[in-house]
């Protein structure tokens, strides 16, 4: 197995208990509100929640609602979680289940190589119209938009309009990595419900499930770098971003005068045309250490020691070297580095070299 089902055909759903539980709660109250914005950080399970309870009641919502049986009423479900083999979850798994929509980003061509950066009016109109319709199978429409936070002006207009007035037994799940980007209005329509990072454990041993050929060591420093979040750590572990993170952390080891004819060979890396993935990982990954340094500047190392070895001492060293408002400094320099690049294009070794080097002359004008 090397990776975890897609959010669609997920079975499990781990570390979410309590909000499966309000989940249920609405749903048994017969008061279930017409809209629930999913919020939390990206990766951590907050679309396999949405699928999750698009399953639950499109199969029939544990019965809540449709009468006494003969020894009363049904008692309330425990889960929303229906088996693999129930004919919805099949349908839904293969996106063929009538009544349910999902809006997300779209092509950006007609080959369908490339997604669009943001999810359009074409992507979204249509929602009112299905939510509409009656039922083709009885009981619910449900509408996924995933994620919510990457519609623009238009499509979160064609939104609103449905959560104004939203038809009887529709349902609509907006999934969101960061609700503040979204229409207040949208927000104020919305039930509201928070996703928390995982814990490391867990993300730990999720990772052990998608990919058990790694090391104990390995997954430990993957959950690490993915700071509660499976989707992270997934991504990094297919990227081989632990490798690119040891890779940079070495570099930085020879602070306060870098391995110049080594870090070129890092950037040239980055600088081919296939690597823009590469290149997208190492950004991120830099801009995190940095951000780490700042906060163990500021609070004291992090709980769970270091990612990978000799990281703590480098930063020991660099906090002695500097204060912690110059490095606040370099990391908000680097972090404007990394955004105009990408929103510019500029040359990707460039980039790299710039954010090193950066780092380089503070250590070395502290150094003196």
């Amino acid at each position: 197995m090397s990776a975890l089902a897609p959010p669609r055909a997920a079975e499990l759903l781990l570390g979410h208990e309590a909000a499966e539980r309000t989940l249920l709660e609405a749903w048994a109250s017969g008061r279930f509100p017409s809209a629930w914005l999913i919020c939390g950080p990206r990766g951590i399970g907050k679309a396999t929640l949405a699928y999750r309870l698009a399953r639950f009641i499109l199969a029939g919502g544990g019965g809540v609602g449709q009468g006494d049986g003969l020894f009363g009423p049904a008692p309330p479900p425990a889960t929303l979680a229906i088996s693999p083999e129930h004919p919805v979850f099949r349908r839904i798994a293969a996106r063929g289940h009538a009544d349910l929509e999902i809006v997300e980003r779209g092509w950006s061509d007609d080959r369908q190589t490339k997604l669009r950066s943001e999810i359009v009016v074409e992507d979204a109109r249509g929602v009112g119209a299905f939510l509409a319709l009656t039922p083709a199978e009885g009981g619910w429409r449900i509408v996924i938009i995933d994620a919510a936070d990457e519609m623009n002006r238009n499509a979160a207009n064609a939104v609103l309009k449905v959560l104004e007035e939203p038809p009887r037994n529709a349902l609509l799940l907006l999934v969101a990595h960061s609700p503040g980007r979204l229409l207040p209005t949208i927000r104020s329509r919305c039930r509201r419900l928070t996703l928390r990072p995982l814990a490391e454990p867990l993300v730990e041993d999720l990772l052990g499930r998608a990919h058990p050929e790694l090391a104990e060591a390995d997954r430990r420093a993957l959950a690490r770098l993915g700071e509660g979040s499976i989707g992270r750590a997934l991504g990094l572990a297919a990227g081989g971003g632990l490798d690119l993170y040891r890779e940079m952390v070495g570099l930085l080891a020879g602070l306060p005068r870098l391995d110049l004819p080594a870090l070129h060979g890092f950037a040239d890396r980055m600088a081919r045309p296939e690597a823009g993935e590469l290149y997208a990982t190492v950004t991120e990954l830099f801009g995190w250490w940095l951000a780490r340094l700042v906060r163990a500047g500021a609070a004291g190392p992090e709980p769970g020691g270091e990612v990978v070895a000799g990281e703590a001492a480098l930063m020991g060293r660099l906090h002695a070297a500097a204060s912690l408002d110059q490095w606040l400094e370099v990391w908000e320099k680097i972090s404007l580095l990394f955004a105009r690049a990408e929103a510019v294009y500029l040359d990707r070794k460039q980039v790299v070299l710039g954010a090193f080097l950066t780092v380089e002359r503070l250590a070395r004008r502290a150094a003196g």
